[in-house]
């Protein structure tokens, strides 16, 4: 049951690993889209992800919306388009991301989470990913987001009973990101 709690689905993992080996970003109109939802700082950020990540956000945002039949606001699409953002601090790419959520679904991700960081640029890089939620957090907390966006980065990988975001919110959000 771990890798469910901890990283959603074998199906959401599969998805999202095929889906990054495609190099580019979402599309002009995609792009045009999100500049709608999102502050300035949260844009600078949104530039820095990857294409593939900005193509996930995307989908989440779009199913969130939907979920939420429309009624949503500027806060509630700034979380699902940035909720993985942290990911960008550990500098690794598809190949690196699968093989270290692999190991981790084997030994468990708090084990990552608590490498400190020493010479060896690896553990380093490890840490930042199983701790993209925190490192998101506080990248949102700096670039001006409301207390929504941060906090749902935040807590994108625990368990519903630890979210302090509206619970009809932050099921469709889960739900769309498909983990």
């Amino acid at each position: 049951m771990r890798a469910k709690t901890e990283f959603g689905s074998f199906r959401h993992l599969t998805g999202r690993f095929f889906g990054a080996l495609w190099p580019g970003g979402p599309s002009q109109k995609d792009e045009e889209w999100v500049r709608q939802w999102l502050l300035p700082g949260e844009h600078e950020l949104w530039r820095s992800m990857s294409g593939p990540d900005r193509r996930h956000g995307v989908g989440v945002a779009r199913r969130t919306l939907a979920l939420l039949k429309g009624n949503t606001t500027r806060e509630v699409a700034a979380s699902a388009l940035l909720h993985d953002v942290g990911k960008l601090e550990s500098g690794m790419g598809t190949v690196w991301r699968a093989a270290a959520t692999a190991l981790a679904l084997v030994v468990g991700r708090h084990r990552f989470a608590a490498l400190r960081d020493s010479e060896r640029w690896w553990r380093r890089r490890l840490r930042l990913y199983f701790t993209h939620d925190k490192v998101g957090a506080a990248l949102l907390a700096k670039a001006g987001s409301d207390p929504l966006t941060v906090a749902w980065a935040a807590q994108h990988h625990q368990g519903r009973e630890s979210w302090t975001v509206d619970l009809r919110i932050a099921d469709a959000l889960k739900e769309a990101d498909g983990d």
